[in-house]
């Protein structure tokens, strides 16, 4: 079994998709640099509003990649209408660097993505997107991130860093040190 599937919040619904592209209406998808920072936010989350097993999911690298593999096959040309692509891409981007996820239910209280998206924060979470039925939202700002230019299917997700690639996202905040080396170990 995969390492990140061991925690409590296994029986939440496995796809979210739209049109065969991944898409968790109503749900914040918040990326990790590490197992360790996600697990961390996974429990102050579960401790500061109460969620239940099916309201908070962790997903791990390899599942973030088969998901973003699987969306990037999708057949329909509705499944490419819109942002879903250059998210999916950025996501597929971020996991090759082994980044994890928490997938939050955010359905009820108005605000409540946002104050998911603040509670991880300093669990070292580097983008939290509400997914809603027309709208994604970026909900985490950091003090790098340049002001954003333009997004477009064509021109693909705008990173808001220098180069414009979401990789270089990953490089501005790289996981703690000691996850980085139990990565390195790992590969070994």
């Amino acid at each position: 079994m995969d390492e990140a599937r061991r925690l409590p919040g296994q029986r939440m619904e496995q796809h979210n998709t739209a049109f065969g592209v991944f898409k968790p209406v109503g749900h914040v998808l918040i990326s990790f640099p590490s197992l360790e920072q996600a697990r961390n936010a996974h429990r102050a989350l579960v401790d500061q509003f109460e969620l239940q097993l099916d309201d908070i999911r962790l997903m791990s690298d390899r599942e973030m990649l088969r998901l973003t593999e699987e969306s990037m096959q999708a057949e329909s040309p509705l499944a490419w209408f819109g942002q879903e692509p250059n998210l999916v891409r950025a996501q597929h981007e971020l996991a090759e660097r082994g980044y994890h996820w928490l997938l939050v239910n955010a359905k009820g209280e108005e605000d409540l993505a946002r104050k998911v998206a603040d509670c991880a924060k300093p669990y070292g979470a580097e983008r939290a997107q509400r997914y809603g039925t027309l709208i994604i939202e970026e909900l985490i700002e950091h003090p790098t991130d340049l002001p954003q230019v333009a997004e477009s299917p064509d021109r693909g997700l705008d990173a808001q860093t220098p180069s414009g690639e979401e990789a270089e996202r990953a490089e501005l905040r790289p996981p703690p040190d000691e996850a980085k080396d139990a990565k390195d170990a790992k590969r070994r």
